[in-house]
């Protein structure tokens, strides 16, 4: 009875998400705690993203600490993640390349983008089209930059500490691509 307990327990500890508990949104889990360039990171929040009814993916975002101001979120120093678990059934490349593009213009102004426009066209070459279940992370590390992987898989960086900010707008600028997933995101949901 005593080895079926400890196996029991030994059992739920493999079970348990790698980075800590996970909080549940939409079917998905996300985990509490990631270890990202040597720091622990928690989860800031997470909501879903939708368009026109549909749910698209999961968002989530996670901080050296908690943070329920945009601006705070944004300028805080150290790694960063934004989590993207796609729901919806495919979303073409061009429809992300699209949503990036819209997502930079309507959070910055024509100034602003200016000195952003080479690393926004490197960034957009470096995704497929995704599907239900795919996972696209957007990683900061602050002595190399903004890297995108896909289910994993490393697809390249962008270098340099500009470049992540302007993408977080994106989600948490003054006009968001979902409002609601800007408030999840940042704990108010």
């Amino acid at each position: 009875m005593k080895a079926r307990s400890i196996f029991s327990s030994l059992l739920l500890l493999f079970l348990l998400p790698a980075g800590g508990y996970a909080q549940e949104v939409a079917g998905v889990n996300v985990a509490e705690q990631i270890r990202l360039a040597n720091t622990t990171l928690k989860l800031n929040g997470a909501g879903i993203r939708s368009k026109f009814f549909f749910d698209i993916y999961v968002g989530a975002l996670s901080l050296p600490q908690k943070a329920e101001e945009a601006e705070t979120a944004i300028n805080m120093n150290g790694p960063k993640r934004i989590l993207m678990h796609f729901l919806y059934k495919e979303v073409e490349k061009k429809k992300l390349v699209e949503g990036w593009n819209d997502g930079f213009e309507n959070n910055h102004t024509r100034e602003q983008l200016k000195p952003l426009k080479t690393e926004l066209e490197a960034f957009n070459k470096l995704f497929v089209t995704v599907k239900r279940g795919d996972r696209i992370e957007l990683d900061y590390l602050p002595e190399t930059g903004t890297w995108v992987s896909i289910n994993g898989q490393t697809k390249g960086n962008i270098p340099g500490e500009n470049f992540y900010p302007a993408l977080l707008k994106v989600w948490l600028g003054e006009d968001p691509a979902d409002s609601d997933l800007k408030e999840a995101m940042l704990g108010s949901e």
